[in-house]
Order: C-alpha cells, then structure tokens, then sequence
C-alpha cells in the first residue's frame, strides 16, 4: 500500500478496534476508526476512504449492510470484512455484497494489510508455537470454555481475577 490512503477501521469492540488502529498506524497508514454502522458512514462520507476494515458482528446492523453504502461513497475501495464467528455461509454472504477477503479472529495488522492491498500472506516458517503463544492460546480456550466469565475462567486456570484481564489486555503473541 505505497501512498496509502485513509483506512476506515469498524469494529464495536474498544480495544480491538485502538489496538488495530494503532498497529496499522505504526506501519504509516492513516486509520480513522467507527463503532458502528452509522458512525462509519458519517465518518466514510467526510473521508472517502479507498480502503476499510469492517467486523461482521456489531450492534446493530451487521457489517454486511455497510459495504454497498462503503462502495457508493468511495468506488472501487478495497473492503475486508472480520469476524470472530467465522463461517463459509457468512465469507460468501460478504464477498458476494463486494468485499475482497474476509479474516477470521485473531488478526495482525500485516494479515491485514495484506488483505487489503491483495498480496499472498507469506506462511510462517512451520515452528512450534512459542510458549507465550501457547499460554495465550489456552486462555483464550478456557475463556471460550467459560462463555467468556473472566471470574470462572481465572478460577479455572488457577490465577486471579486481575491477572486475567491483564493478560487479555495484551495483544495475542506471536508465533
């Protein structure tokens, strides 16, 4: 993405949608950033972004129903839809309304870019995960486990409250 221009960020979770924000401008790309569907537009319309992020899960209307108005307001922008919840019905649901890729969670800000600029992901060397990755992995299994109740997850995994969600405040390690 040489001479990038505006990446619009949606997402209605906080800390993913700053943590990616932050990410994605520390490799030099302007991200303006929306918590919904309505807040994307009136930020879309003021920027005319070529290039968006957007999460299929969100308060509200769902990110689907963002990429026509997206591609009326800025023709040709390159859209990758996200999701935590993936699945092949939703993928083909989204690339047929005129995405370019879809992502599941967890995500890096390179997969990324990657998607949006239409460049292969190169495949990390096949090594065995690290052990931070390791520990992350299963915390966030547990996590799943518990239906996402920090307390009983904490309690399962043998560690407090707040030493939990100060590991989940962390971004996922990599390999």
């Amino acid at each position: 993405m040489t001479g990038a221009g505006t990446i619009l960020l949606v997402d209605d979770d906080d800390v993913f949608r700053e943590r990616m924000a932050r990410a994605l401008r520390d490799r030099g790309h302007p991200v303006v950033t929306a918590a919904d569907v309505p807040a994307a537009l009136a930020v879309a319309g003021t920027h005319k972004p070529p290039y968006a992020v957007v999460d299929l899960r969100m308060a509200g209307p769902s990110g689907i129903a963002l990429i026509a108005p997206l591609l009326e307001l800025s023709p040709g922008a390159r859209i990758v839809m996200l999701t935590g919840y993936g699945s092949i019905t939703s993928a083909v649901e989204a690339l047929r309304a005129g995405a370019h890729d879809y992502l599941s969670k967890p995500v890096d800000a390179d997969q990324v870019l990657a998607a949006l600029t239409g460049e292969p992901v190169r495949p990390a060397a096949a090594a065995a995960p690290s052990l931070a990755r390791a520990e992350w992995e299963h915390i966030q299994r547990v996590l799943a486990d518990c239906n996402h109740n920090i307390s009983e997850a904490a309690r399962r995994l043998g560690i407090t409250r707040r030493t939990l969600q100060l590991k989940l405040k962390k971004y996922p390690p990599r390999v």
